[in-house]
């Protein structure tokens, strides 16, 4: 089904009659007194959106059987001419009429048995509406007989639905003056045609297009779109609410990484050869600078993006070393290589579980460098904890308090999103000067998002909110920085996602589409792209444009509330999860599904993350499970090893398991090494993590280690790789670190 239709309307529909006009010539003398006075007086006839009636008086000329098809072509190429002729202030509302009139004038020819008549009205309508309505346009190539309008899922959207057209009242009035004088024209088929079919929003605002001034002036403010948009076309089929034709299904993706600013290019270069020669590798190790060049060259793919494309403030001395780590990490980390069949080396797992939180964590994250872990809590407030146990570094005058936790108070309602910024282990020297110390390379921001309808910017340096920022209308669900940082993402209950810069107070793009709240959002991994999920009944995944504000995909076939998404590093596959325990994996060029893996019980998916590779993914589940899933197709299905029983099992690969907040107990991986061992991370009491290191052997593939009998009720897809399984822990977030090790986190729940 085509997302460029229609949406949101209840009112249902007859058979339409035929359309009555006649095939007289087109009036051209100026317009009179009489007429003027007709116009000025119809936005107060319309203001309660009352159409003329068809039979309000005025003699028909000739009775539907006796009129042939060719009304339909003449009357609508009336409308078009008119609007196209018109002043360019009200093309852009007009021309919302064009589409409905289309779709309405073909369905009357192929009712009444104009077969050929309205093939060929269709061929020549194609390329006005291919770009936007090329769905439902190979949907009507299969429709030629009567049957199959009321047999057809698109046509049948249509007929049974009124398709809402907000105009101006103004706008409305010169409409309908102009089909009152050209009614034999043709005018009357276009009248009875809306009449009908469609229903008009009178509004009282301006002319709407998108320089006008009113336009400019909402997006100033950052208005949302006034209810009648909102309302616009028919419920199922037109998920785009902005005031233009958004989606475009054949767009061209530049989907390859944005290319490094030239001036920090080079000095990364430099430091990288500099400290080539001071830690020459090993035999056989590739040099950072190779590593470098080799990225480099990744970089200047043919559908990159350009530099110029995405502003970004211009590198520091704290990018350059960032990035020599990340060139570092690249080179040393544990390779992932292309499976089949999720046959491979397994992939070491590190669990966080906190206790004593009683139900009341909301939302939890890491940082990049995997030094903090944070929380935040249904009791408004969030909870930052250094994950090896140390004391927190304060910049703050007089604090010294050495905890190894804070907690940061300023919402007024649950946090359901946190995110910190980007993050490496840093060097231990300076690059730039040796006497000196090194270059912080930690997390210095993080993002909260609240049901009080705020999004807040906290420093790790002072632990103090900097920044409230209060675009939204409604709690705001999700919060995420971008993949270089400096913009970040936001969205929530008032169906709409936004792009902030953190020096910037209101919002720099305004992505409007979903019919209900947003429940998910990702960055593409360039930057210049954001992927949105909506809950409900939309259950779709909208890829926008940074840049441009467009929605540029749209991905349907999810039938359960969508939790979690992830885009590939590379920047070609798109991962989303499901309270139903469905994973679907999606080529984000051609907008089309991959393949779907199953293994989750129900209760969802909490997050999904990719290996640097992009060839293994990792998902965390509210079964108490954790699974990597083979993201290739297998080259052989009959050879590949299916998971024995009907719990199945797979390989699995070792698990560290920890447990925070200094709750007494653990909560061990099902299937463990039963000689497990506890460490105490940390001198001081009460003790924030208590780490139990297991090394398995195998680990159950069932869900969360419930017994056969749940496991039964759950098919797992073939390209499942292996499973960890916690007693009674829930797994609130999982993620890949650049090392290709994953870390998860969650809290008891007994």
């Amino acid at each position: 089904m085509s997302a460029s239709n229609a949406h949101n309307s209840q009112h249902g529909a007859g058979p339409g009659p035929s359309a009555a006009g006649g095939a007289g010539p087109a009036q051209t003398s100026s317009s009179s007194p009489s007429d003027l006075n007709k116009i000025v007086r119809m936005p107060h006839r319309l203001s309660n959106v009352t159409l003329p009636e068809p039979h309000d008086g005025r003699p028909i000329r000739k009775k539907a059987d006796e009129m042939g098809p060719e009304r339909y072509p003449k009357a609508f190429h009336l409308l078009k001419d008119w609007i196209e002729g018109g002043l360019d202030l009200y093309k852009f509302e007009l021309r919302k009429l064009l589409w409905p009139v289309f779709v309405y004038s073909f369905l009357d020819m192929v009712e009444q048995n104009f077969s050929q008549e309205s093939k060929a009205f269709l061929k020549d309508m194609w390329s006005d509406f291919e770009n936007t309505h090329g769905d439902d346009l190979r949907a009507f190539e299969t429709v030629q007989l009567p049957i199959h309008v009321t047999e057809n899922p698109t046509t049948k959207i249509y007929r049974e639905n009124k398709y809402r057209i907000p105009l101006n009242r103004h706008v409305s009035g010169q409409l309908f003056g102009f089909l009152e004088r050209q009614e034999d024209a043709g005018g009357s088929v276009i009248t009875l045609l809306l009449q009908t079919y469609c229903q008009i929003d009178s509004t009282a605002r301006g002319p709407i297009e998108p320089f006008s001034f009113e336009a400019i002036a909402r997006r100033a403010q950052n208005a949302d779109l006034d209810e009648a948009d909102v309302q616009e076309g028919i419920p199922g089929v037109f998920t785009g609410v902005s005031n233009r034709d958004i989606l475009d299904t054949h767009a061209a993706l530049k989907l390859g990484p944005l290319p490094m600013e030239l001036e920090l290019r080079e000095d990364v270069r430099a430091e990288l050869e500099e400290q080539d020669q001071r830690q020459p590798p090993a035999a056989g190790v590739p040099s950072l600078v190779s590593e470098f060049d080799a990225k480099i060259k990744q970089e200047e793919g043919v559908d990159a993006p350009s530099r110029a494309d995405l502003p970004l403030p211009p590198s520091r001395a704290r990018d350059v070393v960032m990035e020599m780590q990340k060139v570092r990490e690249s080179r040393d980390r544990f390779q992932i290589q292309d499976r089949s069949g999720g046959a491979g080396v397994p992939v070491s797992v590190c669990m966080f579980t906190f206790h004593n939180t009683c139900g009341s964590v909301s939302s939890m994250a890491f940082s990049r460098d995997h030094k903090l872990v944070a929380y935040g809590s249904m009791d408004s407030y969030i909870r930052v904890w250094s994950i090896d146990g140390k004391a927190l570094k304060s910049r703050t005058i007089g604090d010294t308090d050495k905890t190894n936790n804070r907690k940061l108070i300023g919402h007024s309602g649950p946090v359901y999103g946190l995110s910190f910024s980007d993050a490496v282990s840093g060097l231990k020297y300076n690059p730039f000067d040796e006497k000196q110390t090194p270059l912080e390379t930690d997390s210095k921001l993080l993002l909260s998002s609240s049901s009080d309808g705020t999004v807040r910017l906290w420093s790790l340096d002072v632990w103090s909110c900097l920044c409230v920022y209060k675009s939204h209308t409604g709690p705001v669900f999700r919060v995420l920085w971008s993949p270089q940082g400096h913009y970040f993402m936001t969205a929530g209950w008032d169906k709409t996602v936004r792009i902030f810069t953190q020096d910037h107070a209101s919002a720099q793009r305004l992505l409007v589409g979903h019919n209900t709240s947003i429940s998910a959002i990702a960055w593409h991994s360039n930057g210049t792209y954001v992927f949105s999920a909506s809950d409900e009944t939309d259950k779709t995944i909208r890829m926008w444009s940074v840049i441009k504000g467009d929605c540029v995909r749209v991905f349907t076939g999810h039938t359960d509330y969508i939790s979690a998404l992830e885009c590939a590093p590379n920047g070609r596959i798109l991962a989303s999860a499901d309270i139903g325990g469905n994973i679907i994996i999606w080529d984000i060029a051609k907008g089309t599904r991959i393949k779907r893996c199953r293994g989750h019980a129900k209760g969802g998916i909490s997050s999904l993350s990719f290996s640097a590779e992009s060839t293994v993914l990792v998902s965390a589940g509210l079964d108490g499970t954790l699974r990597l899933w083979d993201i290739n197709l297998p080259k052989d299905a009959s050879k590949t090893p299916l998971l024995g029983g009907p719990t199945g099992s797979a390989p699995a690969s070792s698990l560290q398991h920890a447990d925070a907040t200094g709750g007494a107990g653990s909560d061990s991986a099902a299937g463990g090494n039963p000689q497990d061992r506890t460490i105490t991370v940390g001198g001081q009491p009460p003790s924030p993590a208590t780490a139990t290191a297991s090394g398995s052997a195998g680990a159950n593939a069932g869900s969360g280690g419930a017994g056969k009998k749940k496991s039964k009720e759950v098919t797992i897809t073939s390209d499942q790789i292996s499973a960890f399984s916690t007693k009674k822990t829930p797994i609130l977030h999982a993620e890949f670190t650049r090392m290709n090790l994953v870390v998860a986190s969650g809290c008891f729940d007994p």
